[in-house]
């Protein structure tokens, strides 16, 4: 089995796992390549932003596979057709981009892990709550748990995160067939090839994307996000060494490999190896004892010692701006003139960022393990949220400053990207800050991001932008490259 697939429970920074899904789990790109620089607000990775349907298209074939153990019903229908579709699509792509012949899979596998087990790949599927690519030895096989697993996804994300997980385990197939052509190798670490068929799922997804499929449509608003959001719940625990055998990586590591795929052609995928990940992975393994020290890096944003401290965080990050920084103060995220964007509000008028205590204490909150982000009930997204949101309202004073715009259509990339430029401040080595980003904070951010209520990515006025794949774009360019392109390509 290839890798290990990770469902967390939550949002908070330190996961919960409930299941491992073993196996974890050339086309030209229409439309402009959303590349970091030229991020559009309106657009996911070069298309327009939609809100058309997403799911099973109707009236359409089932696709005639034959697949061991399937009983029929809904799940193995919607897995059954992405298979028939990830054919259809690498039966074009290995040819034309990589000058090989696609063979099918010679096994496909149903079964239900609360049920009797079949073997495959020398394991019983009895209690395997999974869905996993199996190569060498003979096999050469995509299972899946129809019982549990698909299910479970179908009801959280949508009959489209099945697709995905399938889309990622088909991944694992590309890079048996490619071997070397696809940086594969007996040494080749786990979280090369997770992060490989990320990449390959955004592949797919791009084509499903233009209407490409056979048997299934994609918007890129809310579906696409909720790709994104399925990832993030399949994401490594906080503080797991992204070295380690069985790593696929951070929610914030996930996106991105999903991301450069959608953007890119699968040789772009191919081409990441480990020098790459190392180099690009933001947040590294801390000790057991650094994070129990840190309290698992949650922290109450409402207490004035750590109101303190980000005050401190932002002045020193945007020291160099020259503008006169903002007050943070709890007056309940109210101001005398403009709108009010709870919990957290910049009133331009008296350069100040006003929180409303109890809202904010809620979103810092660790997530109900048991709930989906937005749920009533579901608890928070997690400390990083509330502070990323605090200093997204900050950044505002800093386009201020420059004379930029506060509501145009580039402000809330801007914010967003400033937003990212703090955070990685904070991430940086050095011994005298009060405020250090914990492992697992930036997964919080990603989170926040795709929310529908984002303030990350908003203007002053609270107005988001429309694309949570364009939100997640501008927050990384600023971790990644820090303030400086933030208002110049955002301009």
């Amino acid at each position: 089995m290839r890798g290990l697939w990770r469902i967390g429970l939550g949002l908070a920074s330190v996961a919960a796992v409930i299941a491992q899904l073993g196996g974890c789990a050339g086309q030209t790109v229409a439309g402009t390549p959303s590349a970091m620089g030229g991020i559009d607000p309106t657009n996911a990775g070069g298309l327009e932003v939609s809100n058309g349907p997403s799911g099973p298209r109707q009236g359409v074939d089932d696709a005639k596979l034959t697949v061991e153990g399937a009983d029929g019903g809904a799940m193995d229908k919607i897995a059954t057709n992405a298979i028939g579709d990830l054919y259809d699509y690498w039966d074009k792509q290995l040819p034309t981009l990589f000058d090989e012949k696609f063979t099918k899979l010679t096994r496909l596998v149903s079964y239900d892990s609360d049920g009797a087990g079949v073997t495959i790949c020398g394991t019983s599927t009895a209690g395997l709550v999974n869905a996993f690519y199996c190569g060498g030895g003979g096999e050469d096989a995509i299972a899946w748990d129809r019982g549990v697993l698909l299910p479970m996804l179908n009801k959280q994300f949508g009959p489209m995160s099945v697709v995905g997980v399938l889309a990622h385990e088909m991944g694992h197939a590309i890079q048996s067939r490619l071997g070397a052509k696809s940086n594969m190798s007996q040494s080749t670490p786990t979280i090369v090839r997770e992060q490989q068929a990320d990449c390959y799922m955004g592949n797919f997804f791009r084509y499903v994307a233009e209407g490409n499929s056979a048997h299934f449509q994609i918007n890129t608003g809310k579906g696409l996000n909720d790709i994104l959001a399925t990832l993030f719940f399949i994401r490594d625990p906080a503080g797991f060494d992204h070295m380690t055998e069985g790593a696929h990586g951070l929610a914030f590591d996930r996106v991105y490999a999903f991301q450069e795929g959608f953007t890119h052609d699968p040789k772009r995928c191919a081409d990441m190896d480990p020098a790459e990940i190392d180099g690009r992975i933001a947040e590294k393994q801390r000790s057991n004892a650094e994070i129990k020290q840190s309290n698992e890096g949650d922290i109450d944003p409402t207490e004035a010692k750590n109101l303190q401290a980000l005050q401190e965080s932002l002045n020193d990050a945007f020291k160099d701006n020259g503008s006169d920084q903002p007050q943070i103060t709890g007056n309940g995220s109210t101001c005398k003139t403009g709108e009010a964007t709870k919990p957290v509000t910049y009133c331009p008028d008296d350069n100040a960022v006003g929180f409303d205590a109890a809202s904010l204490k809620a979103l810092a909150a660790k997530p109900d393990p048991n709930a989906q982000p937005g749920q009533q009930g579901s608890g928070g997204l997690g400390d990083f949220a509330a502070f990323a949101e605090i200093a997204s309202r900050y950044t505002l004073s800093i386009q201020k400053s420059m004379g930029l715009p506060l509501d145009d259509k580039k402000a809330g990339l801007r914010t967003a990207c400033l937003t990212g430029a703090w955070a990685g401040f904070t991430n940086e080595d050095a011994k005298d800050r009060r405020l250090r980003l914990a492992i697992g904070d930036l997964d919080e951010a990603v989170a926040e991001l795709l929310q529908e209520e984002s303030l990350i990515a908003a203007d002053v006025n609270g107005k988001r932008v429309e694309a949570g794949f364009a939100r997640v774009e501008a927050f990384r360019r600023g971790f990644m490259e820090g303030s400086a392109p933030c208002t110049k390509d955002f301009a």
